[in-house]
């Protein structure tokens, strides 16, 4: 049933990511999707050489985490990380993970902080990610190449820095590869639901937010890039549906871009098991910056 005909509690399930995993209670899958993300971290500070609130604007919130390999390699692909939390939970403190498998193949790890909801609102939390972006092209001109990742909010946020017009901002990233992990792609779906409380987007905020919309600029900014939208097994058929339409619209627009169906996940574990060198999507990624 299309989003459209879907009364509000319906809608509201199926962008209740919790209540679809099939591991634990909703409660509990959030709980221990924390700890994951939370004790990750703390491994990859202890294996990784570390940066840690880095200033990329003039906000309290605009700071970045850099995790940076012991290596004496020029040749240092970068991952721009960008935490999910539905805009309003969440932030860089526990967005370290992803390092642990990274940094031992050479790679650098930035985890992004932003201003989350209520504090921030969509478009400046969109407008940060770009921002902290073009810190980092600026700070590491020497990488070999750059890539993204996000997941969920962060999915969509990272899909905003790929269809950005970068001539405002004076520099055009050469965003290599990213990685769309249960992204929301179109964001009018949850207007009328719980998510958007504390945003507080009116439809033309939400609009001009969705990268489904945005896809002319993404193909004149990124199409060079490798883009992988990867969707979980156990996602509600909503973010499924969402990452299979987006899929299918950057396809279309005849950009290089792949659908992962990644089995046995749910919407918190597809990206908790990036903490893993032998997942699916570590190897993926690795593979993709010829680091594998």
């Amino acid at each position: 049933m299309p989003w459209t005909e879907m009364k509000k509690d319906e809608l509201e399930k199926q962008y209740s990511p919790s209540c679809w995993s099939h591991r634990m209670s909703a409660d509990d899958v959030v709980k221990a999707h924390v700890t994951a993300l939370k004790e990750g971290t703390v491994r990859a500070r202890g294996l990784a050489q570390t940066l840690l609130n880095v200033p990329y604007g003039e906000g309290d919130g605009e700071k970045l985490d850099v995790y940076i390999p012991r290596t004496n390699s020029l040749d240092v692909p970068l991952v721009i990380y960008i935490h999910g939390g539905y805009w309003q939970f969440l932030s860089k403190e526990e967005s370290g993970f992803m390092a642990v498998p990274l940094i031992e193949k050479g790679v650098v790890v930035v985890a992004v902080g932003y201003d989350i909801a209520p504090k921030g609102n969509m478009d400046l939390m969109v407008s940060q990610v770009r921002k902290s972006v073009v810190s980092v092209v600026g700070q590491y001109s020497h990488i070999s190449g750059l890539y993204l990742c996000g997941h969920s909010a962060g999915a969509h946020l990272a899909a905003m820095v790929l269809s950005t017009d970068w001539s405002q901002y004076g520099i055009t990233p050469q965003i290599k590869g990213a990685f769309l992990v249960s992204g929301i792609y179109d964001l009018l779906p949850i207007l009328s639901t719980y998510v958007n409380d504390p945003l507080k987007m009116t439809q033309e905020v939400a609009v001009r937010n969705s990268p489904s919309k945005l896809v002319p600029q993404l193909k004149c900014s990124s199409s060079s890039c490798h883009i992988v939208v990867a969707v979980a097994e156990n996602d509600s058929p909503e973010f499924r549906t969402q990452s299979e339409e987006y899929y299918k619209t950057l396809e279309e627009a005849g950009l290089n871009v792949t659908l992962e169906h990644v089995a046995n996940t749910d919407h918190f574990n597809i990206i908790e098991r990036l903490v893993d060198g032998e997942y699916h999507l570590t190897k993926l990624l690795l593979k993709m910056m010829g680091k594998s």
